[in-house]
């Protein structure tokens, strides 16, 4: 797993983005709500993580999106920290199930038939438009498809033969668009979690934008 500070100066509290499969570090180059200091992990190729990075803030909100979900479920399920908040994005702690996450089949397709065209139709498939999807190649991703294979190979391996992870999460917000992770099994996956809908596709640009910079009711608990 990668670590990067996009934003690091010393403030008491922190946001920890666990991005989704096949994400990196220009694609989340964003700003951050005043008084934060901004984690961003990626490539879960491992899952070996510097809990030293994170200690020593008063507060920490962790937002995960898409295989992010799942990742730091991973990460954290033994594990306790001065959370202010932990919000699920387009994700779900069990990404590969036919009913709570990526139908089997699909997934399993995806991987066997991997290429730089299986690449450009997911994402396509993530954005949802054209414009949308012209904004994600706007930030310039650097990483080859045989890398991104790689890394989904390696989710493949621990999610299919691993338990799913425990880990409580305050709230999941669930893109009623989103063409990944059906919202169906999504909210099959998150009875009994405050759940809130909205009209995004698995990859938002104005949601990210919103959630890292800590406006509207994302962050508040009902």
């Amino acid at each position: 797993m990668k670590q990067t500070f996009i934003k690091k100066e010393g403030n008491p509290r922190l946001m920890l983005f666990f991005a989704g499969w096949g994400s990196e570090e220009n694609l989340f180059r964003r700003p951050v709500e005043e008084g934060y200091d901004y984690l961003l992990c990626f490539d879960y190729r491992t899952l070996d993580f510097d809990y030293a990075s994170i200690k020593g803030y008063t507060e920490i909100r962790l937002l995960a999106w898409s295989m992010g979900v799942w990742a730091a479920s991973r990460v954290f399920a033994e594990r306790s920290f001065p959370w202010q908040m932990k919000l699920a994005v387009n994700g779900t702690p069990f990404p590969i199930d036919d009913r709570q996450g990526i139908p089997e089949m699909i997934f399993k397709g995806t991987l066997e038939h991997f290429s730089e065209d299986t690449l450009a139709r997911f994402r396509r498939r993530m954005c949802g438009s054209s414009g949308q999807t012209e904004e994600f190649l706007s930030h310039a991703p650097t990483r080859t498809a045989e890398e991104l294979r790689e890394e989904l190979a390696a989710l493949a391996q621990v999610i299919t033969t691993c338990a799913a992870p425990s880990f409580t999460w305050d709230k999941a917000i669930i893109g009623n668009r989103d063409k990944i992770f059906p919202p169906r099994n999504q909210h099959k996956a998150w009875q009994g979690t405050e759940i809130m809908e909205t009209e995004a596709e698995h990859y938002d640009t104005p949601l990210f934008s919103r959630l890292l910079e800590g406006k509207g009711e994302e962050w508040t608990r009902h």
